[in-house]
């Protein structure tokens, strides 16, 4: 792609810490180009250093710790092509270092935790996901990472889940609300009664959101319950489940795809690509060659790595028609 900044498009990723959005963002990158690709983490808009949320008594959830003001000022100048001087908040010490500059870029995504909190920054975003991680699901991808790699016992983990829950409950999880794309990880339905590392991973897409056309399964629509495992497709015990229909969430109408469990091989994903609409893709088993480009990432098997390539598709989309808009000729 060509560097062309009649229109900057803002793209916001919105989720808790852990929750998938690091890997979402480098699959991103497959589709729109590390050089022409601006990520901003919004704990830059930290107010407060690590001492100053401890002395204040607040969480870095909480909106008191945050700078609105100048997130809303810094990612309008730069959708409107200005340069700006980011604060950095630095993970490794907790305090705040000097700013760094950022130049406009055709595409700058803004993920973290409040993208979608300030109704102001809202306005600005051209398309949104929220990676929205059921409890079960992240204690136990917590458990997981935190013992293994930091040493943490479960308990220190547990109390640190529960003591951010209500900031997380009022501040981050409100802004499911609204997205334009909601990513949904659950526990499996497949194994009843047994601990099992199976998810039930949701797409729940917004309808009448303008240059998004939301994905389906066979019919528009309809109600579709499918089993695709057999001849055509491998799947481990105790196999897939798939699902598409109406809804409606947080009282807006709502089309939902969903995968249970996981795929046995990544070469015959073209099966279930075919019987996918509306994907957006560039060329027939673009959907499948883009998962298969990252075989090793986490969720690559199940529902949430072909959901983050069928939400990077239609973000694609989005970009090429609001710049397809910018250049159009006049009419004579």
């Amino acid at each position: 792609m060509t560097a062309d900044l009649d229109r900057v498009v803002l793209i916001g990723v919105a989720g808790d810490s852990g929750c998938g959005k690091s890997t979402f963002l480098r699959r991103l990158i497959d589709l729109f180009g590390e050089e022409f690709m601006t990520v901003i983490c919004l704990d830059d808009y930290h107010s407060l250093d690590r001492k100053g949320r401890k002395a204040a008594g607040v969480t870095a959830l909480n909106p008191e710790a945050n700078n609105f003001d100048l997130m809303y000022e810094q990612i309008k100048s730069l959708k409107e092509g200005n340069a700006i001087d980011k604060p950095i908040y630095n993970h490794e010490t907790g305090e705040l270092d000097p700013p760094e500059r950022i130049e406009p870029n055709k595409v700058v995504v803004i993920e973290g935790l409040h993208p979608l909190y300030d109704a102001r920054v809202r306005e600005l975003v051209d398309f949104s996901v929220y990676l929205d991680i059921s409890d079960e699901v992240k204690i136990q991808w917590k458990i997981q990472r935190d013992m293994s790699e930091r040493g943490h016992t479960y308990e220190d983990i547990l109390a640190s889940i529960k003591a951010r829950e209500p900031d997380f409950k009022a501040y981050i999880e409100v802004q499911r609300e609204f997205a334009d794309v909601v990513l949904q990880v659950l526990p499996t339905e497949l194994v009843k009664g047994q601990e099992s590392d199976l998810l039930r991973v949701r797409l729940i897409q917004k309808e009448g959101v303008e240059n998004f056309d939301t994905v389906y399964l066979f019919d528009e629509g309809s109600t579709i319950h499918w089993r695709p495992c057999g001849r055509k497709l491998e799947c481990p015990i105790p196999g897939i489940k798939m699902y598409y229909g109406p809804d409606s969430f947080y009282n807006n109408e709502v089309s939902i795809l969903e995968v249970d469990g996981e795929f046995g091989n990544l070469e015959q994903m073209i099966y279930i690509e075919s019987h996918l609409s509306n994907t957006s893709t560039g060329h027939y088993g673009e959907m499948t060659e883009l998962l298969l480009k990252h075989k090793d990432y986490p969720g690559s098997k199940n529902g949430t790595g072909l959901f983050q390539v069928l939400v990077g598709l239609k973000m694609r989309e989005t970009y090429e028609k609001l710049t397809a808009k910018e250049v159009q000729p006049a009419k004579v």
